[in-house]
């Protein structure tokens, strides 16, 4: 079992970036692989993970996987929101989302990156995002957008 999990471990890093160690046990449970966050961090100093900016990175640096063609860009709304995301709300132009600590300020610039129509801007503090919308309907199609990305 121990062996199955760490190439598991090695697929998933190799193949995803991965932020932190939730998001690792949350991508391996995904897999059918239940595991402590104890285990998850003496398999990650097993295998000599590294975390930089980009995330978790094996020793040879994904040396065994093909870099991908937008390996520049920054992680996508959705990616940011499997990582992050914990809830959302509408309040009349504006939704609310809420983040784990620490989460709101990569979720905020992934929304402004993407540059949605729907949102005019938005304000981001350790666990919360405040994201601003022109008018009501719009906010709702935000909340939507975010609510299927929280759901999948």
């Amino acid at each position: 079992m121990k062996n199955q999990r760490l190439n598991a471990i090695r697929e998933v890093v190799s193949s995803s970036l991965v932020a932190s160690q939730d998001e690792l046990r949350r991508k391996l449970r995904r897999r059918g692989i239940r595991v402590t966050q104890a285990t998850l961090s003496r398999d990650i100093h097993e295998l000599r993970l590294s975390k930089g900016p980009g995330g978790y990175s094996l020793p040879n640096g994904h040396a065994d996987v093909a870099p991908a063609p937008d390996d520049d860009a920054p992680p996508s709304v959705a990616e940011m929101i499997d990582s992050f995301g914990l809830r959302v709300r509408q309040a009349m132009n504006q939704v609310v989302v809420a983040t784990v600590m620490g989460g709101a300020q990569p979720v905020a610039a992934a929304l402004d990156y993407e540059e949605w129509p729907e949102i005019v801007g938005t304000v981001a503090g350790d666990d919360t995002v405040l994201v601003i919308c022109p008018d009501p309907r719009r906010a709702g199609e935000v909340e939507a957008r975010i609510r299927t990305m929280l759901e999948s």
